[in-house]
């Protein structure tokens, strides 16, 4: 028996993958990349998806001891807060998050009691930290490009990319939010193929070409064989060239202004008003995508 389970929560919503790692042995558990369900039309969250993973790690009598955040995602609203309070468990990103929240907070004109300084998070990551999820040694791996602060998680044979990598027929991530980078992307994504070929990759999102049903699991060596955008053989001039290219032509996130003011916090909702209501905010002609509009 492996030392190891891996379940995966596709959320059909948005495309995104909830995993929840345990450790066969001890039991404990960690989650990676939760969703909270949000409607945008009604501006109501629903705790559905969430609530799926909380019943998994319930009914297999889980102890949750990370709730790991690959970054700040721009698709989706985390849920992290929510099962801290559901099933525990220590929030954690990586430590460049700091550099995605001042850049957030000035385009959103935050509240001044909001820090840039990772404190909403329990716990910030620096690269090539250790950790254990029971038994199970884990790493956690600096991959910028995609965001500043963009982190994958290597647990046993396992590793957590979150957006920076995609399936082999998607390809890779979009590199013009604020502070991604092209090239940086490209460097990334070949520290993580530089990595034993049979290493099992697991990603964020899937966004099925042709038809396919989603998928989430590779490994190096597919996606070095096969991967459109960053195979064997493909350069980083090439790769720059095409992402850079591509993403003038892709539009901004259906998500993005709520999901990064919620997961700058960790997945908390912004503080409530005097009326006891949170609100979002909208900056009205401010959001640049692409880093040359």
């Amino acid at each position: 028996m492996s030392a190891i389970t891996i379940e995966p929560f596709f959320d059909r919503g948005t495309w995104t993958v909830t995993y929840v790692v345990a450790d066969n042995v001890t039991k404990r558990a960690a989650i990676v990349d939760p969703v909270l369900d949000f409607d945008l039309t009604s501006g109501h969250t629903s705790t559905v998806s969430a609530d799926k993973v909380a019943a998994y790690v319930r009914d297999r009598r889980l102890t949750v001891t990370w709730i790991l955040e690959t970054h700040a995602h721009a698709d989706h609203l985390s849920a992290a807060r929510h099962l801290q309070q559901r099933v525990g468990g220590h929030i954690a990103i990586g430590e460049h998050i700091r550099e995605v929240q001042a850049t957030f907070k000035k385009l959103y004109n935050l509240e001044r009691d909001f820090l840039p300084d990772g404190s909403q998070f329990d716990h910030l990551f620096k690269d090539g930290e250790k950790f254990n999820i029971g038994t199970l040694e884990a790493t956690a791996m600096l991959v910028p490009g995609h965001t500043p602060a963009d982190m994958a998680y290597r647990v046993d044979d396992a590793l957590f990319v979150g957006d920076t990598l995609f399936m082999p027929d998607v390809g890779s991530a979009r590199a013009d939010f604020p502070g991604g980078n092209a090239r940086m992307l490209y460097r990334s994504m070949r520290r993580i193929l530089a990595l034993p070929g049979d290493t099992r990759v697991f990603v964020c999102h899937d966004y099925p070409p042709g038809g396919r049903e989603p998928r989430w699991e590779s490994t190096v060596a597919e996606q070095r064989a096969e991967n459109i955008h960053v195979r064997d053989g493909i350069s980083e001039e090439e790769f720059v060239t095409m992402r850079d290219a591509r993403d003038a032509t892709l539009a901004v996130p259906t998500l993005i202004l709520p999901s990064i003011q919620v997961n700058v916090r960790a997945g908390q909702l912004p503080p409530p008003d005097d009326n006891g209501v949170s609100y979002l905010r909208i900056p009205l002609n401010a959001l640049r995508t692409s880093q040359n509009p």
